[in-house]
């Protein structure tokens, strides 16, 4: 009897699947559920998932989702320009694990090697409607892997685009200044003319918190 059903599962796939972002993204979907005693609820679940503004939400443990981006990372490692790929191709697919998922592998990929800028490439996955937890994940995953804070000027150009950006651009100078990060006075000023949701929403106590007196 296997001692860790995740690890054994991992260890049967052939080292040639790491050089496929299909493939993988086919892996990663059949590993999701594996050690999940909780997905008996799966109907509720998914029910909420997609409620939630995901495809489908398996409720499988940031535990896991941590193995599997680590299994990919360490097997991809001479191959980023995959593993790019199925980050896209996991954000496209928007399951709940799927867009935590893209989250640890955008946070983790070598972006020097890959000519990327991991900000750009976030803004440039998102839809125009995205669950504020999405963002978040995506937020706090590049933060806590040591990446800097979006330039001034790319901050900027979200507050002023896509009404998608500018709450990207909420959540992303929220999340920096819980961590220490200092509002200039321009970041303030353009944080104001962004739309965000009527009445008491997370995004409108956001704004109204950074654009306090």
């Amino acid at each position: 009897m296997a001692d860790d059903p995740l690890d054994d599962f991992l260890d049967e796939i052939p080292t040639r699947a790491h050089r496929s972002a299909r493939r993988l993204a086919k892996t990663v979907r059949a590993a999701y559920p594996i050690g999940v005693p909780a997905l008996i609820m799966k109907s509720s679940t998914d029910r909420f998932g997609a409620a939630a503004g995901y495809s489908f939400h398996l409720g499988t443990p940031d535990a896991n989702l941590r193995r599997i981006a680590s299994w990919l990372l360490t097997g991809g490692a001479a191959n980023q320009t995959t593993l790019l790929k199925l980050t896209k191709r996991l954000w496209k697919r928007h399951g709940r694990e799927d867009v935590a998922l893209a989250a640890l592998l955008l946070a983790n990929l070598n972006h020097t090697k890959l000519n990327t800028e991991p900000w750009s490439l976030l803004a440039s996955l998102i839809s125009k409607k995205e669950p504020a937890e999405a963002l978040l994940l995506s937020i706090e995953e590049l933060l806590r892997a040591g990446r800097a804070m979006p330039s001034e000027a790319l901050l900027i150009e979200w507050c002023d685009g896509k009404v998608i950006l500018g709450h990207l651009a909420l959540l992303t100078i929220h999340v920096g200044t819980t961590r220490g990060e200092r509002l200039s006075e321009e970041i303030a000023a353009v944080v104001g003319r962004v739309s965000v949701p009527p009445g008491d929403s997370l995004l409108g106590r956001i704004k109204a918190r950074l654009t306090a007196p």
